[in-house]
């Protein structure tokens, strides 16, 4: 079968003899060790190809929306200067339902009484704000985080200015145990039900919805598991 690459291939053979003359010259009597045998390529299969296509979409997880956040300006379109904390209120404003006296977030209302101008307080659910550009665009956006009483929850929000207007480009919920900003993605990490492991959820800016979209969700392990098993006793110990 001929090489679908023979120019690297040349290349990578050039430099297997260029690495064994150094290593001659070094006087390693040994020379190049080989590191073992190399497990055999299998293609993929492609089960079921006359399958018909769903009818519907998959699981409706959130494929990312944009929304202007009514009465929040935006001075000299720079988003540093917006209040965090009127941010977080203009959304309990709009949101009844979550934030009223009756609904499933109403202590965070009562809590951001205590919170100060930019955030900070005591009893304040609001988390400190980080500015980073997500879009690719060379201007900053503003990524926030507030706890939602009384659930175990933490509200994650990313905002960016467009045409003179504060826009939420990332509405999410969760148990979250971690945020992080990896270039223009926000990964999030979340808590699961098998101890040594964890959820991370990967968020990206896509310029076509004009929002961070969904595109990764990842299962992995974070250490070893501990098994709620208790031990035998060991003869001669107590």
């Amino acid at each position: 079968m001929p090489a679908r690459h023979p120019f690297r291939t040349t290349l990578v053979a050039g430099a297997v003899a260029l690495l064994a003359t150094v290593v001659a010259g070094c006087g390693d009597s040994g020379g190049l060790r080989a590191a073992g045998a190399t497990p055999t390529a299998v293609s993929p299969m492609k089960l079921w190809p006359d399958l018909r296509p769903a009818a519907s979409p998959a699981w409706p997880y959130d494929e990312g929306s944009s929304q202007t956040v009514k009465g929040i300006t935006v001075p000299g379109d720079d988003i540093r200067k917006v209040d965090p904390v009127a941010v977080v209120r203009a959304e309990i404003a709009a949101d009844p339902a979550d934030y009223g006296s009756k609904g499933a977030y109403h202590e965070t209302t009562t809590r951001m009484a205590e919170c100060g101008a930019g955030g900070g307080g005591a009893g304040c659910p609001l988390l400190k704000p980080y500015y980073r550009d997500l879009t690719g665009d060379g201007r900053d956006e503003l990524t926030l985080g507030f706890r939602l009483y009384p659930t175990n929850q933490t509200a994650l929000r990313v905002y960016t200015v467009e045409r003179h207007r504060l826009v939420q480009v990332l509405d999410d919920n969760d148990a979250i145990i971690g945020v992080e900003l990896a270039g223009r993605a926000v990964i999030v990490r979340s808590p699961a039900g098998i101890t040594g492991y964890e959820y991370r959820t990967t968020w990206a800016w896509d310029p076509d919805q004009k929002a961070m979209v969904f595109t990764r969700d990842e299962f992995l392990r974070t250490g070893r598991a501990r098994h709620s098993r208790t031990p035998a006793p060991v003869a001669g110990k107590r």
